[in-house]
Parts: C-alpha cells; sequence; structure tokens
C-alpha cells in the first residue's frame, strides 16, 4: 500500500508455500484480505518471496502470464522481491544454509537472473523495481584473505548488474539488486557493503562491466550506483550495534543508494550483575533457542567492544560472563513490540530510521520483514493475519 508515497508491503517469506500452488494459496489466504482492510480501493503492493524451484516452475510455459494475470484479478502488484533464501524456508532447519547458495555458485546467479526475469514481468509500468539478496556467504565458509574470491564474488555480482542494464536499455524496466548485511555473513556490517562496493565493484567490477557493455568505466560506475544497492535491514543494523543515522550516511559517502528498507526489530537484553538474574534471564531465553534460524548474538562488553556468537545456544552456554553488560539477538520479534515478553527489543533503532526517512518518502520500497511467526513463544503468538496488519498498521501510524 502506498503510505506518503511509499510502497509498505510485508514479505511472503513468512508463509511455508512450496511451489507456485502454495504461492497462489496463501496470497489468496493473507494478502488478499490485507488489500480489503488497508488499500481496498488501489491496488496492494506484494513483497514476494520466491524460492529456486519456485522461479523455475514459474518460468515454464504460460504460468508467468497466469501469474501475473492471477495478481491483477485480485488488485495486488509486486514491486519487490526477496532473493535472499534460496531453498526451502520453514519446517526444516535453515539455520547458515540460508546462505547457500551463495555468490560464488553459478546458481546464486542464475537465480537471481530468473527472480530479474520475472519482476520485469510482474512490475506494474513506470515502477521501479527491488530484489534483495545474500551478503556474498557466509562469513565461516570463506577465506576472505583470498584476492581470487573477491574476484570471482565481483564477477558473479556484476554479471547480474549487466542484465539488469540491458534490461533498461532495452524496455525502460528499471530493477535494482540490493544486497543485504547480516550478522556473520561476510558482509555483516554497513561499512563491509560499502567497502565491497567501493573496492571491488566501482574498481574491477567497473572494468568487467564497461568491457561486456562496450562504454566506458565512468559510465560503468554510473550504471553500478544505479542498479547496485543497499538493502537496509533495520534488526541487522541494531544486532551490530551500528546507529541508523552513521549507517545511512555511511552508505551516503560512499555514494550508494538505499534501495530497499526491511523493517524488523531483535531482542534486546541488558544484562544484570546478579548470576540468579542472568540465571532466570537464560531460563526465560531458551524457547527461543529453536532449530529453524540462525539467531546471532552480539554482545557488548563494559569496554564497549562486541563480542559474537553463531546461533544462541553457545551464547547461552556464555551468559555468566561478568565482563558482558547487553546483548542483541538475532531474532525477528513483532515490530509492534517494545517488550518481547520478559525483553526489550530495539523497535528504537526502527522508530529512528522511519524518523530518517520521514523527509524522503516518496517512491520508497519498505518491507515488515518477521518471519519467525511460527517458531515463537506461544505467549508472543497470535493469528498470522492479524499478526501481519498489526505491523502494518503500526508502521503506518509511525509515519
Amino acid at each position: 500500500m502506498l503510505v506518503h508515497g511509499a510502497h509498505l508491503t510485508y514479505c511472503t517469506n513468512i508463509h511455508p508455500a512450496s511451489g507456485m500452488d502454495g504461492v497462489r494459496r496463501s496470497l489468496d489466504e493473507y494478502t488478499v484480505p490485507l488489500r480489503a482492510r488497508f488499500s481496498p480501493d488501489k491496488p496492494f503492493g506484494v513483497g514476494l518471496r520466491l524460492s529456486g524451484e519456485e522461479t523455475v516452475e514459474l518460468l515454464r510455459g504460460t504460468a508467468l502470464a497466469d501469474f501475473r494475470a492471477f495478481l491483477d484479478e485480485r488488485g495486488l502488484y509486486v514491486f519487490t522481491l526477496n532473493g535472499f533464501p534460496y531453498g526451502p524456508f520453514h519446517g526444516q532447519a535453515v539455520k547458515a544454509q540460508v546462505h547457500a547458495p551463495d555468490w560464488r555458485d553459478p546458481e546464486r546467479v542464475a537465480y537471481t537472473l530468473r527472480l530479474v526475469d520475472i519482476l520485469a514481468a510482474l512490475l506494474p509500468e513506470g515502477q521501479e523495481g527491488s530484489i534483495s539478496t545474500s551478503p556474498l556467504s557466509y562469513a565461516a565458509w570463506i577465506d576472505a584473505e583470498d584476492p581470487q574470491t573477491w574476484a570471482v564474488l565481483t564477477e558473479n555480482v556484476i554479471q547480474v548488474i549487466e542484465a539488469l542494464v540491458r534490461l533498461r536499455e532495452a524496455s525502460g524496466v528499471f530493477i535494482h539488486l540490493d544486497m543485504e548485511p547480516e550478522p556473520d555473513g561476510l558482509l555483516q556490517r554497513s561499512a563491509d557493503l560499502a567497502a565491497f562496493y567501493q573496492d571491488h565493484l566501482l574498481r574491477r567490477g567497473a572494468r568487467l562491466l564497461a568491457g561486456r557493455l562496450g562504454t566506458d568505466e565512468e559510465r560503468a560506475r554510473a550504471h553500478l550506483r544505479d542498479h547496485f544497492q543497499a538493502c537496509f535491514d533495520v534488526c541487522h543494523v541494531a544486532v551490530m550495534y551500528e546507529d541508523p543515522a552513521g549507517a545511512l550516511a555511511l552508505y551516503r559517502d560512499a555514494g550508494m543508494q538505499i534501495g530497499k528498507i526491511q523493517l524488523s526489530s531483535a531482542l534486546r537484553l541488558p544484562l544484570p550483575d546478579d548470576a540468579q538474574e542472568r540465571a532466570a534471564l537464560a531460563t526465560a531465553l531458551a524457547p527461543f533457542a529453536e532449530g529453524t534460524y540462525l539467531h546471532q548474538v552480539v554482545a557488548r562488553t563494559r569496554e564497549g567492544e562486541l563480542k559474537q556468537y553463531p546461533d544462541l545456544p553457545p551464547a547461552l552456554a556464555d551468559i555468566h560472563d561478568p565482563d558482558v553488560t547487553e546483548w542483541r539477538v538475532h531474532f525477528h520479534v513483532p515490530v509492534f513490540l517494545e517488550q518481547a515478553g520478559a525483553f526489550g527489543s530495539t523497535q528504537g533503532a526502527l522508530l529512528g530510521t522511519l524518523d530518517l526517512l520521514r523527509p524522503e518518502l516518496t517512491g520508497r520500497h519498505l518491507e515488515v520483514e518477521t518471519y519467525t511467526w511460527d517458531v515463537l513463544p506461544p505467549e508472543l503468538k497470535r493469528p498470522l493475519g492479524e499478526s501481519i496488519a498489526r505491523e502494518l498498521e503500526w508502521v503506518q501510524g509511525v509515519l
């Protein structure tokens, strides 16, 4: 839906669809009622997530044209795709495999190019499109000191940028690839993404792109600025203790644009000095240590240093570290909650981000991305349709 000129939606990675029949069922069950509630007289925007298998299915025969007709009949339009998770995203352990295949793998390139073809066919005329994607890889899988690895990553990203440039030149359809830093990703902070953009894409990448397009490097860098942008996930920014204003300024100084803002909150836990109180916190937090998703923990010490844990269980085993004063946990909790049960949330970072963006909302892509509804502790669960609506109403009210 449009809110002060911004396209506001939620991400359908909430729904455990398997195959396009499942995607259609979830849209009928949840998104169509949201359109009736929030945008009865105008089309309602969808933040669509498609698995690798679903993209293959959708590009067979008339499936894509049929899906566009399905959306049109229901007053829905797609303006953004979530191209981060490739495989199944519910009902089984995802954990670090959410990064697979990573950007070293030709299938990550092929999947993203399929998303480009799909979004180009679904975008309303004149509408800008965005595709969010993974932060290149999971850091533990990569030798970050190997120049050849960075060369491969750069070359593969450039393949997609070339396709986006050629699409725009041939048809006028404008889509950008928006890379999303995540804790323990190869790019986990805003500074990491800005450095990849400046040190790799604007240098080796611009030379490669210029050669592929038959243009000069200055023009290639202009294409990169348009077609490679940042996906600003507010939860991830907060978990890494980044100040939203500073992160946005860092991208601006690097010459990068913000293509998509994912509105999300994480768990925040100030840790008491008392050992018994910490033990009680660990007991209360145990239900969040579920087996589907990674819940990275970033601890802050009394000296202001950061200590990272790859998942919640190893952090819980270390909760009595007396030097640690605060935890932030990568567990997407409902954005309307200042408190998540016994714990705080990083809602303040979300409010600050929305306040910063308010003067320049027109055309923005805003996507609520709370995907953990089915693994939340029972006291935080509500019917899914009601939960999505509450999040959209909260953001609408803030704006």
